[in-house]
């Protein structure tokens, strides 16, 4: 009996190699595809949490970038099959459909090779973003030649992973599109699995069952038919859920904090890991084993999970800064520096859909017509635009949390009134 997410054997290679996961059951590989499986860059993926510190949150959240990278390959391949089957038209030959679809499961499992150890908290200390990363690492040896033996440019690979405009745009959005992308389709329904929280699911059998190539303007753009469109609302909210639950939990965001320092005085001098094989040698593992011997709070804090930085109020969905701002004077009248607050506005220009409402979000399919999702549904319509997820924080060895928590919230209850005794 088929499942959902089960992945059909693939019949365009012979199959090399069948790996179990827990979310798409069997993912096939063929020779080729193991031997780029089996370069070193790829398996220090295994040594990278998908989501960095959200184990310090969230206990089972201990699953790896490189169990991602085969997600990512098993969920993009069935929904590219799926292309061929309703949008047969967009493939020019048996030949071009193959090829495409080669360089789609390679660019997939190499899209995360530029993270770094705790993914974007390394980021913000080294100062080079992950994509910049793939150029370098894809143009060493190992990768060029096990890319060679299945008849793949690494070119065209690093275009679909930094999105280029020179990119087929189907593979494009498939690879790293801001909305229908598998690194995406796999990320939520993996992270919801592993951190156990159910809002984070979507119908991904109906979402991909539902993908198109559609004529937008005489350009292919991939797209969805209008019967699946509820299953395209379970993919908006199921993004919106894990952000709000998993991704900027306040404990993760607490402790991510707290390694940003760290990492900046393990690594006084960012440039030093400019070289790629430099930056290849750091992982999860070795970045816990360096600050080992390293004393300070924070070090401390991230062996034992000690809180440095405790929650004092939260200011989700709300667009009027009045009581943030309050907030935030009164405890930094109270404990100065000792306040930190978190503002994860910015980081969203991509959630749900498209940006501030602007942009064109999914097109959808319907009957002699194509539109804008926010034409097609209300919902999406709705949660188009930016998402805000504010908090402040006390350091707990100057500040009483309690203490700040209260303060907040006497504010918050009167209105930003002091309460006159």
């Amino acid at each position: 009996m088929r499942r959902d997410y089960d992945v059909p054997r693939d019949n365009h290679a012979p199959r090399a190699k069948r790996i179990y996961d827990p979310i798409h059951r069997f993912i096939e590989l063929d020779a080729g595809e193991v031997a780029l499986l089996s370069a070193p860059p790829v398996q220090r993926l295994r040594r990278l949490r998908q989501l960095g510190l959200a184990y310090l949150a969230f206990p089972s959240a201990e699953h790896s970038r490189f169990s991602h990278a085969l997600g990512a390959l098993a969920i993009g391949t069935r929904a590219f099959d799926a292309l061929r089957v309703h949008s047969p038209e967009a493939f020019d030959s048996e030949r071009a459909f193959r090829e495409k679809r080669t360089l789609l499961r390679a660019s997939l499992l190499l899209h995360d090779l530029g993270h770094g150890p705790f993914s974007h908290a390394c980021e913000a200390v080294l100062g080079v973003r992950h994509e910049q990363r793939t150029q370098a690492i894809l143009a060493l040896p190992e990768l060029r030649d096990a890319l060679a033996a299945i008849d793949v440019d690494p070119d065209d690979v690093l275009r679909l992973v930094t999105g280029s405009s020179e990119a087929d745009p189907v593979l494009r959005e498939l690879v790293s599109g801001p909305n229908l992308d598998a690194d995406r389709m796999d990320y939520l329904l993996r992270d919801a699995y592993f951190t156990g929280v159910a809002g984070g699911t979507y119908d991904g059998e109906q979402l991909i069952e539902s993908l198109r190539v559609l004529d937008v303007d005489g350009r292919p753009q991939l797209g969805v038919d209008g019967r699946g469109v509820v299953a395209l609302e379970s993919f908006v909210l199921a993004r919106y859920m894990m952000f709000a639950t998993v991704y900027f939990h306040h404990t993760t965001r607490a402790f991510e904090r707290v390694l940003n320092d760290v990492l900046e005085v393990l690594w006084p001098n960012p440039r030093a890991l400019d070289d790629i094989r430099e930056f290849l040698d750091w992982d999860d593992f070795r970045v816990i084993d360096a600050i080992r011997p390293l004393e300070g709070e924070g070090v401390r804090a991230l062996r034992e999970r000690r809180t440095v930085y405790g929650l004092a109020a939260e200011f989700n969905a709300e667009r009027d800064l009045h009581a943030y701002e309050l907030c935030e004077r009164a405890l930094r009248d109270r404990w100065g520096d000792g306040v930190w607050s978190d503002s994860q506005e910015q980081l969203l220009h991509r959630l749900p859909l498209g940006t501030a409402g602007s942009a064109p979000t999914v097109r959808v399919q319907l009957v002699g017509r194509v539109v804008d999702a926010r034409a097609a549904s209300d919902l999406i319509a709705k949660l188009t635009g930016k998402a805000y997820w504010r908090k402040l924080f006390v350091r707990t060895d100057v500040a009483s949390v309690d203490e700040a928590r209260a303060i907040c919230a006497e504010l918050i209850a009167s209105g930003g009134q002091p309460r006159l005794w």
